[in-house]
């Protein structure tokens, strides 16, 4: 293996779209833009696949999956209040209020193809 970053694959309506909201929000970096069907962006270790519906990742999905919506990104920031009211302001839609547990607190956040990224601040 000579890759060091972790990947993880979202599958999107619109890959353009996608590239937009992780760059925009989340401070992304484009690695690759082959879109419509494919982009990757990257956020220090982590390169997220955007695959669009033309992409092979997108065909590989079995249909009736009840991983949908379980899984999410995991993005920690330093402050989440100032974050809550950056993404608020910047129009992108919440799915869940502010949790807070143990280890911290957190509030889930949907890309524009309804893919889950949770919002954390550690305790």
């Amino acid at each position: 293996m000579t890759e060091e970053l972790a990947s993880v694959r979202y599958l999107v309506d619109d890959v353009r779209a996608a590239i937009g909201f992780y760059t925009a929000h989340f401070g992304f970096a484009v690695r690759t833009d082959a879109a419509p069907a494919f982009a990757d962006v990257v956020r220090g270790p982590l390169r997220l696949l955007l695959s669009g519906p033309a992409s092979s990742g997108a065909r590989a999905t079995p249909a009736g999956s009840l991983a949908a919506g379980r899984n999410r990104i995991h993005l920690v920031v330093d402050d989440l209040d100032a974050e809550i009211t950056r993404l608020r302001a910047a129009g992108v839609p919440f799915v869940s209020d502010l949790v807070s547990g143990p280890g911290g607190r957190q509030v889930l956040v949907e890309d524009p193809a309804g893919n889950l990224v949770e919002v954390f601040q550690p305790a």
